[in-house]
């Protein structure tokens, strides 16, 4: 079975940062879906109770309570009441590989061309940025999670590159861009990894992540910047032929006569 995998807390910290937005409840809720679909939150957590969370995110309680009832009702939490009780992830499983591929066909080339130049540019400045400003604890957590990644298990690839890029963004200390890059990952992340079910997908994805941490390591920013553009590159590539592949076998509609 897969490790778990779990970000820093720098990459943690950042799910239940104030808003800065007003505080909606809509806002709550889909900070807290994308980190649960991410594997940030991973399944079986207790998240923290309303007040807590209300106090963390800068919003009423009332609002943080909203927010809870709108993630019960997705599934994505179970909520026991009692004094050992409180609000549990029950959901982190990977998107259906069938609604995955319809997504694909659904986004032209030129949809998925702009979605993966978007996200390499965002994950390029967060790498460059890493290797100026990482300390030794940031390289040796970098280092743990390229290590407990299974990069012979399809799922554990795809969620081991999401926690990758995200601790990127978080050792880059740009609030910002880990922002961004959160939201790309619950955007874009599930079909820009898809690829991962192949070995050789695997095998450059791992061979990536270490060259990416060498590059911070040795404090070489732009090193770091081309090391993960080209990784997202590859992986956009794999994605266009893949939808080509998809067009080509998929059955053409019934005409009625």
């Amino acid at each position: 079975m897969p490790r778990s995998i779990r970000p820093s807390t720098l990459a943690r910290a950042t799910v239940f940062a104030p808003l800065t937005d007003s505080g909606r409840a809509e806002i709550v809720e889909q900070r807290l879906t994308d980190a649960i679909l991410l594997g940030i939150l991973i399944d079986g957590e207790r998240l923290p109770r309303e007040p807590d969370l209300a106090k963390r995110f800068g919003v009423a309680t009332v609002t943080a309570r909203e927010a809870l009832e709108a993630l019960r009702s997705k599934g994505l939490i179970r909520t026991i009441r009692g004094r050992d009780g409180g609000s549990f992830v029950t959901s982190g499983a990977d998107p259906g590989e069938r609604m995955l591929h319809n997504r694909v066909r659904e986004l032209s080339r030129v949809e998925l061309r702009d979605m993966g130049v978007y996200y390499a540019a965002i994950a390029a400045s967060a790498a460059e940025l890493a290797a100026d400003r990482a300390s030794a604890d940031d390289v040796e957590s970098l280092l743990r999670i390229t290590e407990a990644t299974e990069y012979d298990d399809a799922g554990a690839t795809r969620r081991g590159e999401g926690v990758f890029h995200l601790e990127i963004a978080a050792v880059s200390q740009s609030a910002r861009l880990v922002r961004e890059e959160l939201r790309l990952q619950a955007e874009f992340g599930p079909i820009l990894w898809l690829g991962m079910h192949e070995t050789e997908c695997r095998s450059r994805s791992r061979a990536a992540h270490a060259r990416i941490v060498d590059a911070i390591t040795r404090v070489d920013g732009d090193d770091a910047r081309r090391l993960t553009s080209q990784h997202v590159g590859e992986a956009l590539e794999w994605l266009i032929e893949h939808k080509a592949m998809l067009e080509r076998t998929t059955t053409p509609p019934r005409t009625s006569s």
